[in-house]
């Protein structure tokens, strides 16, 4: 499924909840199904720089397109790389880098965040973006 596909889901997901403490306890939800990363990879080196609770990411390449897995010591933080994980694991490099992430504006959780938050979750993206561009420089 294509990345815009999988934000216009989350889009109408969180669309159904009428409230944002709902849709906290669904990002809760989505950080409990998030599929871990292996021990091995809870590491330094893996950690998001700029996020307030530690998150871990793990990338790799499989036939042109970009596993993540994670982890986080925090519930919310879990959720929030659990919806990013969801869009951009599986996908071409490329694709990764260009995407538009204006879904998070869309289902506003930017503005539902502290800001310590919110500082991590562009660190968040910013990182996956990175992984992006390294695994396309190996791939042109």
């Amino acid at each position: 499924m294509s990345i815009q596909k999988l934000q216009e889901e989350i889009v109408d997901e969180f669309g159904m909840f009428d409230d944002w403490m709902q849709r906290y306890e669904y990002m809760i939800d989505l950080g409990k199904s998030l599929p871990l990363i292996e021990e091995k990879y809870k590491i330094d080196e893996n950690i998001i720089k700029g996020c307030q609770s530690k998150v871990w990411v793990h990338a790799e390449m499989n036939d042109e397109k970009i596993e993540f897995t994670a982890d986080s010591d925090a519930i919310i933080t879990k959720g929030i790389i659990a919806i990013l994980i969801r869009v951009f694991s599986g996908q071409h490099p490329k694709d990764i880098i260009e995407a538009d992430t204006s879904f998070i504006d869309e289902i506003g959780l930017k503005e539902h965040l502290s800001p310590t938050r919110a500082n991590g979750l562009v660190s968040m993206i910013k990182q996956l973006k990175m992984y992006a561009i390294a695994y396309q420089t190996q791939l042109n």
